[in-house]
Order: structure tokens, then sequence, then C-alpha cells
């Protein structure tokens, strides 16, 4: 599966940015999706996942309650709604698929298939 990321740009702190996650190449329902963010100098971190048939989600405590990831099947597309945005979001958020079985992924090595990747500034 071909994942493209989009949605990205610059946000003042406080504001909010939704980024989408487009899927093409295989039937996207079995999937189970991840957000991932790469600060500056900083590892590579999942932010949210949500299983293939979205009813289970998992957020980093850095971000729960303030962001919220979603899919729909029909389009072929997750979605990370980002709230509150404070200046340590700012990052590379990435998105990931993995359809082995039906469960939540935490782990980046677990996904096999990213998209290209797309950056967020926020600015204080």
């Amino acid at each position: 599966v071909q994942l493209q990321a989009s949605g990205g740009g610059l946000v003042q702190a406080g504001g909010s940015r939704r980024l989408s996650c487009a899927a093409s190449g295989r039937i996207f329902s079995p999937y189970n999706m991840g957000w991932f963010r790469q600060g500056p100098g900083k590892e590579r971190e999942i932010v949210a996942a949500i299983t293939a048939s979205a009813g289970k989600t998992y957020y980093a405590r850095s971000v729960k309650g303030r962001f919220t990831i979603s899919r729909d099947n029909a389009k072929n597309t997750v979605y990370l709604q980002m709230n509150s945005l404070k200046f340590e979001d700012t990052a590379v958020y990435y998105c990931a698929a993995e359809g082995r079985r039906v469960r939540l992924y935490y782990r980046k090595e677990e996904y096999s298939f990213w998209g290209q990747g797309t950056l967020v500034t926020v600015s204080s």
C-alpha cells in the first residue's frame, strides 16, 4: 500500500491542524494505521494509532486529549486532528500502515508501510 501524508504547515501555538494520509494500491480497510512524528534531533515516536476496524485507538501521553485519530475507509484515508498545538509538537509527521493482524501497533519497527512525512511547525 502507498501512503501520502498531507496537511502540514505553519501554525501558531494554541491553534489546530488536521493531517490526512491517503492510501492507494491495496484495499485500505484491513490495515491498522499509526501516526508518528520526528522532531529535530529526536527519535521517531508514536503519536496515535487506530485499528483496521477503528474499534480501538491509542494516544501517546503527550498528545492525549489534544489529538484525535480517525479513519474513513470509504475514502481510504486516516486523519490526525491536532488541537491546542504546542511548540514541542513541531515535527515531521508520518503515517504508517500494518496489516498482519487486527490490533494496535505501537512501535515503528512493527509497521511495514510508511508515508513520506509532512512537516508541522508550531510557532510560539
